[in-house]
């Protein structure tokens, strides 16, 4: 649900990503609910999900509120 700024800054502070990040900031949480991720409060789980280019989900994982995902264990499962 983060906006392309805010997901081009987090990609900027780990050095730059390979594969491309998407926004679901507008509109608010649509593919989210999709997914399953937005809560009812109308903000996101912390989750990392990956769509292959063919549209099906190949990789997705919550985290709690004060964990951070893992880069390397997201490029791990999508090798």
């Amino acid at each position: 649900m983060d906006s392309v700024p805010c997901n081009e800054a987090w990609a900027k502070s780990l050095g730059g990503l390979t594969y491309p990040l998407a926004s679901d900031f507008w509109p608010h949480g649509a593919m989210l609910k999709v997914y399953g991720v937005l809560q009812e409060d109308g903000k996101a789980e912390r989750a990392v999900l990956a769509v292959g280019p063919d549209g099906i989900l190949a990789f997705v994982k919550v985290y709690g509120a004060e964990e951070l995902p893992e880069p390397d264990e997201v490029l791990l499962a999508l090798q």
